[in-house]
């Protein structure tokens, strides 16, 4: 026989497209082809597995060997083939048998010596494998985040003589293990003083998925709060915490860690610096790679000094704040990245930040405090549902003896009640309500109707703000297990937004 088959997985974006590797030996000049699109890295396999098969002691054929990755029209990247193509290589050569190739998928870089080497990706060709039905080989370095799926056989091997011997019956590859979760300690809203305002907004944030502005003077504690939502938020679903893993398993390179398989489970924190471009936060490059709102997807996105952001990165974040998902297409090829996160942003309200302070200290002009927060476009501001002060505390409230709030546990546990009231409701955090779904599930009596239209007229509101504040409104009633919005959290939603009407007209 001088043709073999083995199946393999690329990765585009989060999925993981089947890449079948076929292999044929004819006679001719002994040469090396390998064709189907590979880009660089993929072409040097050819010298990677020459040296891995002969280190392994098999034989490397001396006749003209093609190896096809197919489709033909899918780009292959990376390292990731190598193991596929030594294995096809050798049963094409009849030195391995054919039958136990069929149905097994394997994944894994080679290095000269035949050691498998882990490669980006794996959770989502593992989720892939378990739906085509097929068992997985891996790298040892890949093992732990093979198992996440639960869904797959996942075998790892640490060379390519000990795969060998597992398709010729010889040993048996060890089954790949998750390892045991790890729970780093989050920050907890003990350490928070006074504040109650910000630390009620953070509490209506989390239990409705919204959007959460602060602002406030240098040092009033807006990252203190924005660093304790994640402690607030409902663990992870199984299926939220693989689409979160999926993004961080595809992420790893140069400037991520990817996937740590030991805390999968936590929801992420992402907050990038004020000096990031909108490439860095939406993702892109020439091999689409996620950005930063998708490695925080179903977790918090925080931006600090907002004002001081550029604007077009500013601005990218539109779309995903409405949709939850983002492409970033290139010439070459795009990919689709998910992009459910919840944002929260802090600012000053000022250049010299202490407008507004009862200290009087601030004397920035009116037209340079104008500028300063029109930095922030309208549109994105529209689409943030809770506008909050944060004022400066006076030291005495900041003293070790004062009494502190509310511990992170007692507020996740309101916040969770609230969550399972909306997804028994909508299936669904009220922030993600559609229209049709607001005008549903968010209905007003005809009183607080007509208090909600005068205060959008004064407030000079949007269509959208005008839905958002429904969606907060419904909120606060769900953590009060009221199942009508009552007319007092229709006015605490509106107070929310008063801060959008003073950045508008600053």
């Amino acid at each position: 026989m001088n043709l073999a088959l083995v199946h393999s997985r690329a990765r585009s974006g989060v999925r993981a497209p089947a890449v079948r590797v076929e292999v044929h030996l004819s006679g001719g000049l002994p040469c090396m082809s390998i064709v189907g699109l590979p880009e660089a890295a993929v072409r040097e396999a050819k010298d990677r597995v020459r040296a891995a098969i002969q280190c392994a002691q098999f034989e490397f054929p001396q006749r003209r060997i093609t190896v096809n990755l197919a489709p033909a029209d899918l780009p292959k990247d990376g390292g990731r083939y190598d193991l596929a193509i030594a294995l096809g290589i050798l049963a094409a050569s009849g030195q391995i048998p054919l039958e136990p190739l069929a149905d097994c998928e394997f994944l894994g870089e080679l290095g000269l010596t035949g050691e498998l080497r882990a490669i980006d990706g794996v959770l989502p060709a593992a989720l892939a494998a378990a739906q085509a039905g097929r068992r997985l080989v891996v790298p040892v370095g890949n093992g732990a985040e093979a198992a996440l799926s639960g869904q797959v056989e996942a075998r790892i091997g640490r060379t390519l003589l000990e795969v060998c011997a597992m398709l010729c019956g010889h040993k048996s590859l060890p089954l790949a293990m998750a390892p045991p979760l790890q729970r780093a300690p989050t920050p907890d809203m003990l350490d928070v003083r006074g504040q109650a305002q910000a630390r009620r907004a953070l509490e209506i944030a989390a239990a409705g998925g919204h959007h959460l502005l602060l602002i406030g003077p240098p040092g009033c504690g807006k990252t203190l709060l924005a660093s304790r939502l994640p402690g607030l938020l409902p663990e992870a679903s199984e299926t939220e915490a693989l689409e979160a893993a999926a993004i961080a398993s595809v992420s790893r390179g140069a400037h991520t860690q990817g996937l740590d398989p030991a805390r999968w489970r936590e929801r992420p924190f992402r907050a990038p610096h004020h000096t990031a471009s909108a490439v860095a936060l939406v993702g892109g490059g020439a091999d689409p790679r996620p950005g930063e709102i998708s490695l925080a997807h179903q977790g918090v996105l925080f931006l600090d000094e907002l004002p001081e952001w550029q604007r077009q990165a500013l601005e990218v974040l539109r779309e995903p704040l409405e949709s939850g998902v983002v492409t970033v297409s290139r010439a070459a090829r795009s990919a689709e990245f998910p992009a459910r996160f919840q944002l929260v942003a802090a600012m000053n309200p000022c250049p010299c930040g202490w407008a507004g302070d009862s200290s009087g200290r601030c004397h920035c002009a009116v037209d340079a405090v104008r500028r300063y927060r029109t930095r922030i476009s309208g549109p994105l501001l529209d689409r943030i549902d809770l506008h909050i002060d944060v004022p400066r505390l006076p030291p005495s409230a900041l003293r070790p003896d004062q009494p502190g709030g509310e511990c992170s546990a007692d507020i996740r546990a309101r916040v969770t009640a609230a969550r399972q009231r909306q997804f028994d409701r909508a299936g669904k955090t009220n922030a993600q309500l559609t229209q049709s779904e607001t005008d549903a599930h968010c209905r007003l009596s005809e009183a607080d109707r007509k208090l909600l239209e005068r205060a959008v007229d004064s407030l000079q509101l949007s269509a959208r703000a005008m839905h958002r504040i429904q969606r907060v409104a419904r909120t606060i009633a769900d953590l009060a297990g009221s199942e009508a919005i009552g007319t007092v959290h229709l006015t605490e939603a509106i107070g929310y937004r008063r801060n959008d009407r003073a950045s508008r007209a600053a």
